[in-house]
């Protein structure tokens, strides 16, 4: 348990992620909503966050007092704080449910409403994405990208295809990458070169896929950096990492978008290309 409570919000996630395993299954659920939801935290009363949370208000506030805090009071500080320093937006919880009320209002299956549905939805998640990605993780990826032997890339079922772009894009700006598809269940024989001097760069969402996770443990037993592209910091890929990018893609009558996922993954490879000099014209825009 920390001696103090955490002064900041980057400092409470940071000991909320180490400390998530040890929690009871209640105070992980907590842990998991306010990691979600930082805007509701913040705004939202107790009552309101305890019950889209589903658990009672006295277990956000032993939760509260696990991390070092007098009450729940003290701890949504923080949030508020985060907010106030930042250009005020509505929160993204509150966007989805503003787009949910309207999109239930039209005729969802006319496919003109399923473009807009989807449009809208995507918009709202790389509105987000541009709120939320801290410009020091951008410039922290790129550096252990460039240092790097080898970026071993890891991403099955829905987290595919960004793995494969970032192994196709990285690939065009003269950098080694292998992508570890895991083909006749290989994912383990593939990934036992992993060394120090390599990263990592793993992709995974809910429901997070058992190889995947066992790639970010290799990583981390034979000390390679790993940076987790995934939904949540306390994703089984995220909690070890040396950088996290937690993503909020769009969802469309449980359909699910890689919008901002890609964005990420293109804004890696295209800023680590013009960094470290790599022709333009190798960055895959001019080759088929």
């Amino acid at each position: 348990m920390p001696k103090s409570p955490p002064s900041d919000l980057e400092a409470l996630k940071q000991e909320i992620t180490a400390q998530y395993e040890s929690l009871s299954p209640r105070l992980k659920q907590v842990a998991s909503y306010i990691m979600d939801n930082p805007n509701d935290v913040a705004l939202e009363t107790l009552s309101i966050i305890s019950s889209r949370c589903g658990v009672q208000p006295s277990t956000i506030v032993r939760f509260a007092k696990v991390f070092g805090y007098t009450g729940a009071s003290d701890m949504q500080r923080l949030f508020r704080d985060e907010i106030l320093s930042a250009s005020p937006s509505p929160s993204y919880s509150e966007r989805i449910r503003q787009f949910r009320k309207r999109s239930d209002e039209m005729d969802w299956l006319a496919p003109e409403n399923v473009l807009h549905d989807f449009a809208e939805s995507n918009i709202i998640a790389l509105e987000h994405l541009r709120e939320v990605v801290r410009p020091e993780d951008l410039t922290k990826s790129v550096e252990l990208m460039h240092n790097a032997e080898t970026i071993y890339l890891a991403g099955v079922r829905r987290a595919f295809p960004v793995a494969a772009y970032l192994a196709y894009s990285l690939s065009h700006v003269e950098k080694r990458a292998f992508l570890l598809d895991g083909v006749a269940g290989m994912t383990s024989e593939q990934s036992w070169m992993l060394g120090p001097n390599d990263i990592v760069i793993a992709v995974s969402f809910r429901p997070y896929a058992n190889d995947t996770a066992a790639v970010a443990e290799r990583a981390q037993a034979n000390g390679a950096p790993l940076i987790a592209i995934s939904d949540s910091r306390l994703s089984p890929i995220a909690r070890d990492a040396e950088v996290c990018f937690e993503i909020k893609d769009a969802e469309v009558r449980q359909f699910r978008s890689l919008t901002a996922s890609m964005c990420i993954a293109q804004t890696l490879v295209i800023s680590y290309a013009y960094k470290y000099g790599v022709d333009k014209s190798a960055t895959g825009e001019s080759r088929k």
